[in-house]
């Protein structure tokens, strides 16, 4: 599949990243600014969302920068990365351990991609009640946030213990995010005493809760559907999970000026290092080679019906399974 992408699909354009940084930056300071600015409800909410999805859209870019795909110097990759990840609270070098070694080497591979993975229904069954309903809402309609940020942000960011090789790499990106977020926040209460801790909530925790919920609803639907199926371990092949195991889905018009054409995720997951302005082309490449890629508009009524359905997994017969 690689040989049909053209080969300038993987020239990267400095100006373009740079262009694009400079746009979600902005964005992001005039979202801060208008936080930092009223305690009104009525503004709070919009700047809440604008906040968010800024967030959302820097992250898509440290993503892009993380998998070296964003400018030509990897000193670039590295220092863009960890900007643009500081707001979402991630460290970096951790993000490119779990989702570029773990997630791209073997996605939707049994017991070995940790990201949206299903229980099978033994696995259902033995969960005590709290935990059943804590599935029941996790995989529902509005449960993408409290899945991420458990599941991804707290068990793989936070209380994950890395292995030795990449510790110490690992551990000083920790630093970083921690003295990013630890840093507001005395600044804030420095400021204005106790008032400083709701202008850190409103500055940094509720952007961050916002931002979970777009970017666990965006893996979700790159990965989960009716017709993506999961592997056993044994079964598994790069096609399978590369190709087969994600989606090319199109947004409505202005979708990608915070997403960054993330949704276009098959010529993602086949060549990490194509830039992210270059994959809807590469998309087109690979749909004209491979017609029965997982092509579509997005639509509402596709997510619906996928948390519909998808809720256990039958790895033998290779299906979805409704709680019932």
């Amino acid at each position: 599949m690689l040989d049909v992408i053209p080969d300038h699909c993987h020239e990267r354009s400095g100006i373009r990243g740079l262009g694009l940084l400079g746009r979600d930056l902005l964005v992001y300071a005039v979202a801060i600014w208008g936080l930092a600015s009223t305690d009104r409800l009525i503004l709070l909410v919009p700047l809440w969302i604008l906040a968010g999805l800024a967030v959302s859209g820097m992250f898509v870019l440290g993503h892009d920068a993380a998998h070296g795909a964003l400018f030509d110097s990897p000193r670039v990759n590295a220092l863009v990365g960890r900007l643009t990840m500081l707001p979402s609270l991630h460290a970096t070098e951790l993000w490119v351990f779990g989702h570029n070694r773990v997630h791209h080497g073997h996605t939707l591979r049994q017991g070995m991609d940790f990201v949206w993975h299903p229980l099978t229904v033994p696995e259902y069954r033995a969960l005590r009640r709290w935990a059943r309903a804590r599935h029941r809402f996790e995989w529902g309609p509005i449960g993408s946030g409290a899945y991420y940020l458990r599941q991804v942000w707290w068990n793989k960011m936070i209380t994950f213990t890395p292995p030795d090789r990449w510790r110490s790499a690992i551990r000083r990106d920790q630093a970083l995010v921690g003295v990013f977020a630890l840093g507001v926040l005395s600044i804030a209460v420095g400021i204005s005493g106790l008032a400083g801790l709701w202008i850190w909530v409103k500055l940094v925790v509720v952007p961050f809760l916002i931002f979970c919920h777009i970017i666990g609803w965006v893996v979700y639907v790159h990965h989960i559907g009716p017709d993506l199926r999961w592997w056993p371990r044994r079964e598994w092949n790069r096609y399978r999970g590369q190709v087969e195991g994600t989606t090319i889905l199109w947004g409505p018009p202005g979708w990608d000026v915070f997403f960054h054409w993330i949704m276009i995720h098959v010529p993602h997951h086949t060549d990490m290092s194509i830039p992210c302005y270059r994959l809807p082309e590469a998309a087109r490449a690979i749909i004209a080679a491979f017609p029965d890629v997982d092509e579509r508009r997005l639509r509402l009524g596709d997510y619906l019906s996928s948390v519909r359905q998808c809720k256990l997994y039958d790895f033998g017969a290779g299906r979805w399974l409704p709680y019932p």
